[in-house]
């Protein structure tokens, strides 16, 4: 399969042509697999790929942090920082601990924290590919949510369908065109038979219609 920017650029074009609406629209990738056999383990997806463009939407990042790392995170604009207490509290309040779970991407954490999180809230995050990227208790916070910005997850489970987020309507069409090469680049590598576990391809906006990317079948 043939992956020319220049066809990926069109198909990202038609699909931001769609009509307008009072916010700005995500700009989702669909990939659709065949030849797969999801009850085999080993066939399920759960990666995180770094993109090069970031997606102009924000990305929730949580950090389970205490002392000099949890007030680095809160100045580096974590959107939640958890401590200790918190985390304890957290344990004991299920409905508080699943909405945790589904209201933000990502997770990083101190990493003497990662045996709590795990008897606390690993029943909630685990399942959805969650559980928090450790770090030291001196890691440069800073970077580290700059690159979480950046990440996009790619789980294939139930279905034979991977969707994730790669952009926005407002992003140049180029750079979500860099975004998919690299999500398909990752898919080639994990997927048994490469391109060939691949039959379609398809871009769209949150409100419009899939467009398919033109690529071409190596013989």
């Amino acid at each position: 399969m043939s992956l020319e920017i220049q066809k990926i650029v069109e198909a990202v074009e038609k699909a931001k042509n769609s009509k307008k609406r009072n916010f700005v629209q995500s700009v989702d990738l669909i990939v659709n697999l065949q030849d797969i056999d999801l009850k085999k383990p080993e066939h399920r997806i759960s990666e995180v790929v770094e993109l090069p463009n970031p997606v102009n939407k924000p990305v929730k990042v949580c950090v389970f942090a205490t002392g000099q790392l949890a007030l680095d995170a809160k100045k580096a604009g974590a959107d939640r920082v958890i401590q200790r207490d918190e985390l304890e509290a957290l344990g004991r309040d299920r409905k508080a601990a699943r909405k945790l779970a589904q209201e933000y991407d990502f997770f990083i954490a101190e990493a003497p924290l990662m045996p709590l999180i795990g008897r606390f809230l690993g029943s909630f995050l685990g399942p959805r590919g969650k559980m928090p990227t450790p770090v030291p208790s001196n890691a440069p916070i800073n970077q580290i949510l700059e690159r979480h910005r950046k990440l996009v997850r790619l789980r294939l489970k139930d279905q034979p369908t991977l969707k994730c987020r790669i952009g926005t309507e407002t992003m140049e069409s180029h750079k979500i065109a860099e975004n998919i090469q690299t999500v398909l680049k990752r898919l080639e590598e994990k997927l048994e038979r490469g391109f060939r576990n691949i039959s379609s391809i398809l871009v769209k906006t949150t409100m419009g219609k899939p467009i398919q990317i033109q690529v071409g079948r190596r013989k």
